[in-house]
């Protein structure tokens, strides 16, 4: 090799990994000035710090397509749930609700709504406005890992519309489409949706399209949470590839899964409508997480008439007993759009999270345990501690199915996302845990794929969604985003009790050739920032 530069890396005699879907090889990967510089059989590197990577694999930096960071990426220098993972890179501004852009009006009504993901975290101001703005205080601090961020659906209909549940006109919805454009255009790398959450529930298909055609005019992709992953979920995810169909727009289905006693062992129909939709020439992708229970918020349950006009209306709600009895019919009985059309099993329903320390021992128990231990209606629980926690409140549902989660990883199409939220005293362990776990029971004990086609489908598939062409691959000239792993004792470590504990058997990390994680420990690096979309329109 030619003449080194200070700060050369050579990872030394590795399983290399390189996201190709070849077969991994042992040899030599180089790092210089943030790139890989070579990766062979033997490269020769006078001056370059040598890492013994004998008996471990070196592979390209996972991509988190589903994100709940927005605010732990300015607040939480260490970051540790997601760098201790091999995490380099994560797609923030999910569900269609998050913090830019918006007004001074709607900023305020963002962060009560999404409390239960994000928290309110102190020394983040929440000052910005534009997508543009939120970007430059990301590289402004400094962060562990990249950041990609989707202009959120919800919180440009809040912006422009309002919080009510009515047809959008058609000033609101150039409106609308101006600022979704404005968006991409400061680097947003498409558009998000969350059509089980209000407002961004009200929009219908035709509004949905108008808003799509313009991520698809920047080369964006459209990546909602579809109105139903319930008892309405095939419908849902065709309606979906509607939208992508007549807008033209790459689609990317976040969180697929086929939840709940209705879907057990469906996820062949939603696999079969990706093949037909991608046959036709639809652009499709999807993400999935390897765990059973759902995670979200104890409020998202709640029917979308409950949520209209923002926070303080629904909690005005909660106290009227006419309104506490319609929502109880809705939840119980009907099964309601919050909780995708299916009635709610209380014995699934977990509290994971709060807001008010001093409900802390409802973290760590279902609903239905906490209505028998105070000989109190499970309903009446519900409501009590959404008012009690003003909506911050988070849950683990459990109503996963094993084998849709194994069908939907197996597919060509799919990605990883953690969709971990990391506030709460006890989150869901897929928050820390997701990508050790894909690696240690779905590569090495289960077998359900290769090492090297798991790298494809952590690291080189969901960067070439985000259209990032020097990043997800081990070859000269890419980004040194880089995990050094044990395939052998690599491990989630994360369970429901103690959702925080980091992996086992990944003792190297680096973003840009920076090591954030060197021997297993974390450095104190911030070497990540905010990565912008290269718009096709401004080409």
């Amino acid at each position: 090799m030619s003449t080194p530069s200070d700060g050369d890396l050579l990872l030394r005699g590795g399983l290399v990994v390189d996201g190709s879907g070849t077969e991994p090889f042992v040899g030599d990967v180089l790092v210089r000035g943030g790139r890989i510089a070579g990766v062979g059989g033997r490269i020769e590197a006078s001056g370059a710090r040598v890492i013994d990577a004998d008996g471990l694999a070196v592979a390209p930096g996972f991509v988190d397509m589903h994100a709940h960071s927005d605010l732990a990426v300015l607040a939480d220098g260490a970051h540790l749930a997601k760098v201790t993972q091999g995490v380099t890179t994560e797609v923030v501004g999910q569900d269609g609700i998050s913090y830019a852009p918006v007004t001074d009006e709607t900023m305020p009504l963002v962060r009560e709504q999404i409390a239960g993901w994000n928290g309110i975290p102190d020394g983040v101001d929440l000052a910005w406005r534009t997508v543009g703005e939120y970007l430059a205080e990301v590289d402004r601090r400094g962060t562990a890992t990249n950041v990609a961020y989707l202009v959120p659906q919800g919180t440009v209909r809040m912006n422009v519309v309002g919080t009510g549940d009515r047809r959008a006109t058609s000033a609101e919805i150039a409106e609308m489409r101006a600022q979704v454009d404005q968006g991409l255009r400061e680097g947003a790398f498409g558009m998000s949706s969350g059509l089980t959450y209000v407002p961004g529930m009200f929009a219908d298909t035709d509004e949905l399209v108008a808003l799509a055609e313009v991520v698809a005019r920047h080369g964006g992709f459209y990546a909602p949470h579809q109105r139903s992953y319930g008892a309405g979920a095939i419908g849902a995810y065709a309606e979906m590839v509607e939208v992508a169909e007549r807008a033209r727009c790459a689609l990317h289905l976040t969180h697929a899964t086929m939840n709940f006693p209705e879907n057990r062992g469906r996820a062949g129909e939603l696999l079969a409508l990706v093949d037909r939709a991608v046959a036709s020439g639809v652009d499709v992708t999807l993400d999935s997480y390897p765990y059973l229970p759902g995670s979200t918020t104890l409020s998202a349950l709640l029917p979308s008439r409950a949520a209209v006009g923002g926070p303080e209306q629904t909690l005005a709600r909660l106290c009227d007993p006419g309104e506490r009895a319609w929502i109880a019919h809705q939840v119980e009985a009907v099964g309601s759009d919050g909780c995708h059309g299916v009635p709610v099993d209380w014995d699934t329903i977990e509290i994971a999270g709060v807001r008010d320390a001093a409900l802390g021992d409802r973290v760590g128990r279902t609903v239905a345990r906490i209505a028998l231990d105070e000989g109190r209606a499970a309903a009446d629980v519900f409501f009590d501690l959404l008012l009690a926690d003003r909506l911050g409140t988070s849950i683990l549902q459990h109503v996963g199915d094993e084998q849709n989660v194994r069908e939907i990883m197996r597919h060509p199409r799919h990605t990883g996302g953690s969709d971990g939220i990391l506030v709460g005293a006890k989150p869901h362990p897929r928050g820390a845990g997701t990508f050790p776990r894909y690696l240690a029971r779905y590569v090495r004990e289960e077998g359900v794929l290769s090492l090297a086609d798991m790298i494809v489908h952590l690291s080189a598939r969901p960067a070439a969604r985000l259209g990032l062409r020097d990043r997800g691959r081990l070859a000269e000239g890419y980004v040194a985003d880089v995990v050094v792993f044990d395939p052998a004792t690599v491990a989630d470590r994360a369970t429901p009790d103690e959702p925080r504990r980091t992996a086992d058997g990944i003792p190297w990390v680096l973003v840009g050739g920076v090591p954030v994680i060197e021997e297993g420990a974390r450095t104190s690096a911030r070497p990540g920032g905010a990565l912008r979309h290269r718009s096709r329109a401004l080409r």
